[in-house]
């Protein structure tokens, strides 16, 4: 039993980090403090904690304190402990993947606009972040629209002799082949630039000008085309409804009921909002929309390497804001400002992600409440002594034995647990053999799992008939796996959904549920994001492998040799066909590499 007045007796009133362990050692939760003697000690006061603070406290075994200089470098080692160790009672995030960004390269007589994601080593401007490859796509369109620029790689661009597609679509001015002079498509980079800084306006009016002065020198075609583009702006602004002259903030409103969290937050580039991303963070000790937002935000930017902007509004006001705007300023090296009371353009930002939050969240829990729904039904269907918390479902993909992938997707009580899918790339097997194949998916996934890499599931549907649940019977008996329920999914007679035979492992019994069975229901979810993950990956491989060049995995032959073989010849066909004395007229390659070369791309000689 924890003793919390003895350790309050002792406990300094600075600023610093509190870490709560229970009996094992295992951290329950961590958090910061500007007064850690005050804040440590309304765990412990004896009325007004919510039930989940509640919980905590009762697992509290002991508390390790970090005393800092102040209260910004404590929520600085907050947020390193959280993403270290994850603890359970903190508010944690899933989508810690990195944004899509707009690149436009420089140094260049005709630049490329393209997407990017990851680190900004390539020389050039970025703008961004998108919160999303959809947004980015969006933009890119426009773009390719009204400034027809190139979008192509650099290997596709320099080896044309001829316009591409997108240039008789209208989608690019063919720089390629210098049917654009350099200046005017250095012209259009800028002008591209400057919709990307939300400068529409000032675009259109140099546009405008242009146009007149095209016109009054009779060049017609290209009045024509600053026209075109003039009105394909002005459509663009009529249809960003919330829209302001200038300005980078993330617009965060939060939305609480019971039983879940929503924070929907919207990314405002150049004065344009650009996209939105609702998240639902784990909340444990969180019990307003203050202090949700406070930690969101916390581990948003700060245990994340995002970007961040110039401002953050928030739908509620933060007890900490000045601690959090001091660390976010520390952190971007220039001051931020983050604030929720504000005016004109930002209030309707703010009421509008707000609205947003508060949509989603209820959509989120009524989603809930009907995949629980489910899970009640498939408890009561098969007669299980309670309600299943984890499914896993397997599917094989294949294109007549090609490039085969196993997908396994996971559900618990509340949808789909994306973080724990799983592809499996099969080797090693006869082309097209389906019962192979998932014998090795579910070998490789359940050996893991029991060396401690995962968590069994209750029930294991298998998309497929006999013999695919036969294997899955097969590799649970080996690894002395007893306690799953194995179930195939097998489709009916007529192959239509709604008819579906469900195959139990235990006693070989077939059994069809009703077409309207909620039991039925989930399992077709389960199984068809099974069928869409395993096609899914299986297309991504037979893409990679089809479009792998024949010079990759020559020892000897990188990138560079590569592109001076395929510029000397043309392509890969007209290397297969030269021989090795004119494979060593190409600059880089000796006598010997051009015969390892010839070799690899004949091995039948």
């Amino acid at each position: 039993m924890f003793d919390s007045k003895a350790f309050l007796a002792r406990l300094t009133q600075r600023p610093g980090v509190y870490q709560m362990q229970d009996a094992a050692g295992e951290l329950l939760y961590i958090g910061k403090a500007k007064n850690l003697k005050k804040r440590v000690s309304s765990y412990f006061r004896a009325t007004g904690l919510t039930v989940k603070t509640q919980a905590l406290v009762s697992h509290i075994a002991d508390i390790d304190v970090t005393v800092t200089n102040s209260e910004t470098e404590a929520l600085l080692l907050e947020q390193n402990l959280i993403k270290e160790y994850r603890p359970p009672y903190n508010i944690l995030l899933r989508d810690d993947k990195s944004y899509p960004y707009i690149f436009i390269s420089e140094k260049e007589d005709y630049p490329v606009l393209t997407f990017h994601r990851g680190t900004k080593r390539k020389k050039g401007r970025y703008f961004g972040p998108f919160p999303s490859r959809a947004a980015v796509n969006d933009s890119l369109n426009i773009l390719q629209k009204i400034f027809r620029i190139r979008s192509c790689d650099n290997a596709f661009f320099r080896n044309r002799s001829r316009p591409c597609l997108q240039y008789q679509i209208k989608r690019c001015s063919a720089p390629c082949v210098e049917a654009v002079s350099a200046e005017a498509y250095a012209e259009d980079i800028r002008h591209a630039s400057m919709f990307l800084e939300g400068k529409s306006r000032t675009i259109m009016k140099e546009l405008a000008t242009q146009m007149e002065a095209a016109a009054a020198s009779l060049d017609f075609e290209r009045a024509v085309i600053y026209r075109d583009q003039i009105s394909s702006l002005q459509l663009i602004q009529e249809q960003q409804y919330v829209f302001g002259d200038s300005g980078d903030a993330d617009v965060m409103g939060c939305a609480m009921q019971p039983g879940g969290v929503c924070v929907h937050v919207l990314f405002v580039r150049g004065g344009r909002i650009v996209g939105s991303k609702a998240l639902h963070p784990k909340v444990s000790v969180e019990d307003s929309e203050s202090t949700v937002l406070s930690a969101f935000i916390a581990q948003w930017y700060i245990g994340n390497t995002r970007e961040i902007p110039d401002q953050v509004i928030c739908s509620h006001d933060l007890e900490d804001q000045d601690c959090l705007e001091e660390a976010l300023s520390e952190r971007r090296g220039k001051k931020i400002h983050l604030s929720s009371r504000v005016k004109a353009e930002r209030a309707g930002w703010q009421k509008l992600a707000l609205t947003n939050a508060e949509q989603h969240l209820s959509s989120h829990l009524a989603s809930k409440q009907n995949i629980y729904k489910r899970f009640l039904s498939l408890q009561e269907v098969f007669g299980l002594d309670e309600v299943p918390k984890r499914l896993e479902c397997f599917d094989i993909s294949h294109t007549s034995g090609e490039a085969t992938v196993a997908s396994c997707v996971v559900f618990d009580r509340n949808g789909p647990l994306k973080k724990d899918y799983r592809t499996f790339n099969i080797e090693g097997i006869t082309g097209g053999d389906d019962y192979a194949a998932m014998h090795q998916a579910l070998m490789r996934r359940y050996t893991r799992i029991k060396k401690g890499e995962g968590v069994l599931p209750d029930i294991l549907l298998i998309d497929g008939g006999k013999g695919q649940v036969t294997q899955a019977v097969k590799v649970l008996e080996e690894l002395q796996i007893t306690e799953v329920q194995i179930i195939g999914v097998a489709k009916g007679a007529s192959r239509k959904a709604g008819f579906e035979t469900l195959i139990m492992a235990e006693n070989n019994e077939e059994v069809v549920l009703a077409s309207d069975s909620a039991a039925l229901h989930l399992i077709q979810h389960i199984r068809d994001e099974a069928h869409r993950f395993a096609i899914t990956g299986h297309r991504a491989r037979r893409g990679k492998a089809r479009n792998q060049s024949k010079l990759e995995g020559i020892s000897g032959v990188g990138p560079k040799r590569r592109r001076e073989l395929l510029k000397h010849f043309g392509g890969i066909p007209a290397i297969e066909r030269a021989s090795v004395e004119e494979i060593a007229k190409v600059t880089t390659i000796s006598p010997a590499l051009a015969d390892e070369i010839y070799a690899a791309l004949h091995p039948e000689v």
